[in-house]
């Protein structure tokens, strides 16, 4: 991690998405100092953008959906004081799944299982953008 990250602050409307506590805590994991003030911090990680959710891929003929897709958007930025380590950047990430109206709780745990692999993946992207500095 860049020396301009040793203290951290998290900037983001929606500090309960699955986004913003993934992203922590790889922070956290990968010895960064998460501080709760941007004040306090030397580092300021901006999540302007924060959504997920799904959609109809494909349907039947008897006008059924058949194939959904998972989603997740990102937007962020990384500075430092005046500097700016990492200019505003989108990211988005999908996974495809199936659906059977006969399986129903089956698919709906598949679905948050591939929402929770999209935003680690998210999460892990964000990290190794910034591990390049």
């Amino acid at each position: 991690m860049p020396a301009e990250m040793g203290s951290t602050y998290i900037a983001a409307s929606d500090r309960h998405s699955q986004f913003y506590r993934e992203l922590r805590a790889q922070l956290r994991s990968a010895g960064v100092n998460l501080v709760d003030s941007a004040a306090d911090a030397t580092a300021v990680f901006s999540i302007s953008y924060d959504e997920t959710d799904q959609r109809v891929l494909s349907v039947s003929a008897r006008n059924v959906p058949t194939e959904y897709e998972v989603y997740y958007i990102i937007e962020y930025s990384l500075d430092a004081g005046a500097k700016n380590l990492l200019a505003r950047q989108t990211l988005t990430l999908t996974r495809n799944y199936t659906y059977d109206s006969t399986l129903v709780l089956g698919k709906a745990r598949e679905e948050d299982l591939l929402r929770e692999a999209v935003v680690k993946d998210l999460a892990r992207i964000v990290l190794k953008q910034i591990s390049t500095f």
